[in-house]
């Protein structure tokens, strides 16, 4: 009847209860075997590499890419992305002629342009063409060639400057300071969630639990990008016709995207499992009651969003695939593995230390739930689904 409905033992005969209930009494089975899955996924992000696609990368199909096969064919691979030189001679204009003898005398240039001149503004420019493509790690290696060791001996001594430009040098600046910036933007975004869980459950655990796991399907998520569009694995199947580097700007902009998306089921979650803890004070029970009470809404939304950003995959552009394949991936992962294997286990296993806070960091922490904190219930049954 309607009163035996609200009996605290009462066990509500659904799937998702019966998942929580499964995954709870296997917890270790489950996490050693979704940590290891997940790791695996995530280590070839060490090899991670940033850079920007050219137009070599494209279909055939595309306009760009025949255009780029035409230049690449007539005046060599580098023609595609050559290397601009601005010297500032408005003290020492001396140094034009020797600094693009230099130049062209490296081995990965091959052609050096007539200097232009501008008198007025005191500045030179020289437009010199790698023997490799854009993209090639040669090219890379010249550009940090020049900025090194040609340019500094040509000018030694001389009251002149000169920088190193052009789209290929820019886009691999641009990567190198995404690798440096990275790592602090990460801590920044980890330390603030971490206070406000911290604030909102009255949990050290909790938190950082959340922390750790979001971050992890991140990692996941950047190293399968880097396993299909920098070693080529399936990548046919998506349409991507060579290796690419990761796009300088994605791991950031998936970071940000990922981790809001991943936090918020947690919360989701979390907020569902504290609530029944407080309630009855059974922690194994509380988390399969969250599991039974939030599972077919973050699976409904977690699959809206795989639909939604696999359809970018569509696309021709490697950029956009890039962001379809990683976004999708990640909500994909953190909304099975994660939310439904790893939470489970995890809190099953910390049992009540979850909900643990001590006395001066709860002194400090402001109180957002306004409501009364019900001290949990002496539970004298077994917990369900042990």
């Amino acid at each position: 009847g309607a009163d035996g409905a609200r009996r605290p033992n009462h066990r509500p005969s659904t799937g998702w209860y019966r998942w929580g209930a499964h995954v709870t009494r296997n917890a270790t089975a489950y996490l050693v075997g979704a940590a290891v899955l997940m790791i695996a996924l995530a280590a070839p992000v060490l090899a991670l590499d940033l850079g920007f696609p050219d137009d070599g990368t494209k279909p055939e199909s595309r306009t760009e890419r025949r255009a780029y096969d035409l230049i690449a064919d007539g005046f060599g691979p580098g023609a595609n992305g050559p290397l601009v030189i601005a010297v500032d001679i408005s003290q020492d204009k001396s140094v034009v002629a020797p600094l693009a003898e230099a130049v062209a005398a490296d081995p990965g240039i091959t052609a050096v342009g007539e200097p232009a001149i501008d008198d007025s503004t005191g500045v030179a420019t020289l437009v010199a063409q790698p023997t490799t493509s854009p993209q090639d790690v040669a090219t890379q290696e010249t550009v940090l060639r020049l900025r090194g060791d040609v340019i500094p001996a040509v000018l030694d001594g001389s009251s002149a400057t000169a920088h190193v430009g052009g789209q290929t040098a820019t886009f691999a600046d641009l990567g190198d300071r995404v690798q440096e910036r990275m790592p602090r933007f990460v801590a920044a975004v980890l330390l603030l969630s971490f206070l406000l869980l911290a604030v909102l459950f009255r949990s050290v655990l909790v938190p950082l639990k959340a922390v750790v796991l979001n971050l992890l399907s991140v990692g996941a998520a950047y190293g399968v990008l880097v396993m299909v569009f920098q070693w080529g694995w399936a990548a046919d199947l998506i349409g991507v016709e060579s290796t690419v580097p990761i796009v300088s700007f994605i791991p950031l902009f998936m970071f940000a995207i990922l981790f809001g998306l991943s936090m918020d089921y947690e919360v989701f979650l979390l907020s569902r499992v504290r609530e029944q803890y407080r309630r009855h004070g059974d922690n194994t029970r509380a988390v399969i009651e969250g599991i039974a009470g939030t599972g077919r809404t973050i699976t409904a939304a977690a699959l809206i969003m795989v639909a939604v950003f696999s359809g970018f995959v569509l696309g021709s552009d490697p950029v956009v695939k890039m962001m379809g394949v990683g976004l999708a991936t990640a909500i994909f992962l953190d909304a099975t593995v994660v939310r439904l294997m790893l939470v489970p286990a995890t809190m099953k296993l910390l049992g009540n230390a979850n909900w643990w806070l001590p006395q001066w960091l709860n002194r400090l922490l402001p109180e957002l739930d306004s409501a009364p904190v019900e001290e949990p219930v002496e539970v004298g049954s077994p917990q369900i689904g042990v």
